[in-house]
């Protein structure tokens, strides 16, 4: 059993659990779920498999645990870092990098998938979670629209797509050719200039996503590459 550390018995439980979310989201991005266990969780985390259990009672309420609290977290992030933001082109870019960054780390199934492996009452607790983004993303791209600089459009589809769009790269990526997870975190000189590769790359493809769903939502450029409202005599120059 974990050593207390923790000043009230509370406390101590909201840092035992946190260690057990932590654990199992680091297990995700270097094994990936299939195989994953109970016990390995414990062992990662530094406590007892009876310690999990005393939490979550399978690994169905251990993911959809640690996939709401993420998500929560994440929400609450990316509207503070929205905040910041004024034109609403920005704020989708900033959206989606922020999306595809989270979907990148998590190694979490895209939303079709989580289907398959949850429940239908436990799809439905996230679902309505995730719900909250889909939301932010509606309020994004109507500020867009009543400010000119999108067309007007059905946002609730056009935001559904987006999604979908992020969940299928999410899933092409966070595979390797042959179709398994991605290999852990590099130990070498010469892995970590493998991964200083792969890091630039997938930068690319962030940036290469952003601009795509930016011009796929109907937005334009300047030539300086800045948004601009669709009445604007600079509406034709797109940035590339």
């Amino acid at each position: 059993m974990p050593r207390i550390t923790a000043a009230t018995n509370a406390a101590q439980r909201a840092e035992t659990q946190r260690r057990i979310l932590t654990a199992f989201g680091e297990l995700l991005f270097t094994h990936g779920l299939p195989g994953l266990t109970m016990t390995d969780v414990a062992r990662h985390a530094g406590v007892g498999r009876t310690a999990v259990y005393n939490y979550y009672a399978d690994m169905e309420q251990l993911l959809i645990a640690y996939a709401l609290d993420e998500t929560e977290r994440f929400i609450v992030d990316l509207r503070d870092s929205l905040a910041a933001l004024e034109n609403p082109v920005d704020r989708l870019a900033l959206y989606v990098r922020a999306q595809v960054e989270d979907l990148s780390r998590r190694h979490l199934p895209p939303g079709p998938a989580m289907a398959a492996v949850l429940s239908p009452g436990s799809f439905a607790k996230l679902a309505d979670h995730v719900g909250d983004l889909n939301v932010l993303l509606q309020d994004i791209l109507q500020d867009g629209v009543e400010q000119g600089y999108l067309p007007d459009t059905d946002v609730a589809q056009l935001a559904r797509l987006i999604h979908g769009t992020l969940s299928a790269s999410a899933a092409r990526r966070n595979r390797t050719p042959d179709g398994g997870t991605p290999p852990p975190p590099p130990a070498s000189d010469v892995e970590l200039h493998t991964a200083a590769e792969v890091h630039t790359a997938i930068e690319l493809h962030t940036t290469q996503t952003v601009r795509f769903i930016q011009l796929g939502a109907g937005a334009r450029f300047d030539e300086a590459g800045k948004p601009v409202r669709l009445d604007s005599p600079a509406h034709d120059a797109l940035a590339s």
